[in-house]
């Protein structure tokens, strides 16, 4: 193990065959992480992702080899609460790339204010192992993100929506609930707790995300069935509401026989849409919108 604590042992693929499916023009990745050296990990966050570290040199390679257009980059649990290599990551990718970050009541203006300047457009609520801000601070982040017109990252265990329902239904902010909802004791789309999240959507400001399915699937690699069946009942509910990551650079593989195929996950989780159109819609029109880029074709 390296000083940072990084395993050297996991290679990241980062070319080869493009998925089958052709990403549309300007496609937007709306869930990735990146890191850069010089910002170690902190407590009480996870160590820095294993591998050798996965810098936006590397994430660049894998936007030509899938046909990524723009990014959104998410602060990574390993960091905490200081933004200081989302920042530097962004300047990095420069107008190609918005990123979501963590904030809480402690955060001062000015510092919202440079957040915002960098190009961070929303904010992170993360109420799982790990994380930086829970469920405990989601209004107060909810009134700081809303004041600026950013979005707010929602990640918790889905099978406790029931109970975060009306919380959640009250939020000022336009939100997205992160990684297929994180059903971790199963679900399908005839349950209650999907109800729930579709009667969310219904109201104008939560968007469903596709991205790190097999972080819940039951049924696991390579189709992901279960998380497929809710992620095309919540396609045919509101394609308008949708967005899509890849996930990279998968954090949570600490082994190379855990690190997914990027080109063979894409194409299996695209193909949980109807058709093209439903696919330009989550990967290029609402992630537009939800995130603040610009309605302009971006390099391909």
């Amino acid at each position: 193990m390296t000083p940072l604590g990084i395993e050297a042992n996991l290679v990241r693929t980062l070319s080869g065959d493009p998925p089958r499916t052709a990403l549309p023009e300007g496609a937007i990745d709306a869930q990735t992480h990146m890191y850069l050296h010089g910002f170690p990990s902190l407590p009480p966050g996870p160590d820095l992702p294993s591998g050798s570290l996965p810098t936006p040199d590397q994430y660049r390679l894998m936007m030509k080899w899938l046909g990524i257009g723009r990014v959104v980059i998410t602060q990574g649990n390993s960091h905490q609460g200081d933004n200081g290599n989302l920042l530097a990551c962004l300047a990095e990718m420069g107008d190609l790339a918005r990123g979501v970050g963590v904030i809480s009541g402690k955060t001062s203006e000015v510092e919202l204010d440079r957040l915002s300047k960098a190009g961070v457009v929303g904010a992170r609520i993360m109420d799982l192992p790990g994380g930086a801000v829970g469920l405990d601070q989601l209004e107060v982040v909810d009134a700081q993100a809303s004041e600026r017109g950013w979005m707010l990252a929602v990640q918790f265990d889905g099978g406790d929506i029931l109970t975060h329902e009306l919380r959640l239904s009250r939020l000022k902010s336009r939100w997205v609930l992160d990684h297929h909802g994180k059903f971790f004791s199963g679900n399908d789309p005839e349950s209650p707790q999907i109800g729930a999240l579709k009667r969310l959507i219904d109201k104008g400001k939560c968007w469903f995300k596709f991205a790190g399915c097999y972080e819940s699937s039951k049924s696991g690699a390579p189709f992901y069935e279960d998380v497929a069946a809710v992620a095309r009942s919540i396609s045919a509910h509101a394609p308008e509401r949708i967005v899509w990551g890849t996930n990279w650079p998968h954090n949570l593989a600490k082994e190379q026989s855990q690190y997914p195929d990027d080109a063979a996950l894409t194409d299996t989780v695209l193909g949980w849409f109807p058709d093209a159109s439903a696919r330009k819609r989550a990967l290029v029109d609402n992630p537009e919108g939800l995130y603040g880029f610009s309605k302009v074709r971006a390099p391909g």
